[in-house]
């Protein structure tokens, strides 16, 4: 939605059935949050289990000692830019072409609205009330998923509403929710174009179509 919430993405890693023996502490479960935090952070590194090796390496030489590191930070950090750029504009591809195709079958659903932006509505419920114009504030519970179900923001789960200006949301949000009443409810389909491009956020890889249910409670005053 406005911004993915990294508290969401975290607390899903420590409810980890294996983990609950062992982060029996606070400051266990401090330091698990601070490394799930660091390989948020790495995601766009999209890291393999090879990759994990090196990167291990690296964390436990820092904690040693960071002045006797095994590569030269000065001359290497040129190509850790290139190596992150290289798998982001790879993932990017990829989740383009995948969000295309999911796209293509979204636009075939029963009631659903193609726009030349490429954003896609589909209907769930309709409303009794006003369309919100592109400067109002509104007031809606929503549920966001990745193409393949995986959720990454829910104000539903949270079980508080969200508030917000049209004007300082995503381009997909600021269109999409024009396009219901209040007391209504709609799928929106977000090409990356319309939600976070190429860059993506720490929880959402670039290039990535989102899909959010968005029902719109208020227009607030």
């Amino acid at each position: 939605m406005i911004r993915p919430i990294l508290g969401a993405a975290l607390a899903a890693s420590l409810s980890l059935p294996a983990s609950a023996q062992e982060l029996a502490t606070d400051e266990s479960q401090a330091l698990y949050l601070l490394g799930a935090s660091l390989g948020q952070r790495a995601s766009e590194f999209a890291l393999g289990p090879s990759d994990l090796k090196w990167v291990k390496m690296g964390l436990e030489d820092f904690v040693k000692d960071p002045q006797k590191l095994k590569v030269d930070p000065e001359k290497v950090n040129p190509k850790l830019q290139a190596l992150r750029e290289a798998r982001m504009s790879k993932r990017s591809e990829s989740e383009k072409k995948k969000g295309a195709d999911f796209v293509a079958k979204a636009a075939k659903e029963k009631g659903a609205q193609k726009f030349d932006s490429g954003l896609i509505v589909i209907p769930i419920k309709e409303g009794s009330g006003a369309n919100p114009k592109p400067t109002d504030k509104v007031k809606v519970h929503y549920h966001g998923t990745f193409t393949d179900g995986k959720i990454f923001d829910s104000s539903v789960q949270r079980g508080q509403p969200a508030e917000f200006g049209l004007n300082q949301v995503i381009p997909c949000w600021t269109e999409g929710v024009q396009k219901i009443k209040v007391g209504g409810k709609a799928k929106l389909i977000c090409p990356s174009s319309i939600a976070y491009g190429d860059g993506g956020r720490p929880s959402i890889p670039g290039g990535a179509t989102l899909v959010f249910e968005v029902e719109l409670l208020d227009i607030l005053k």
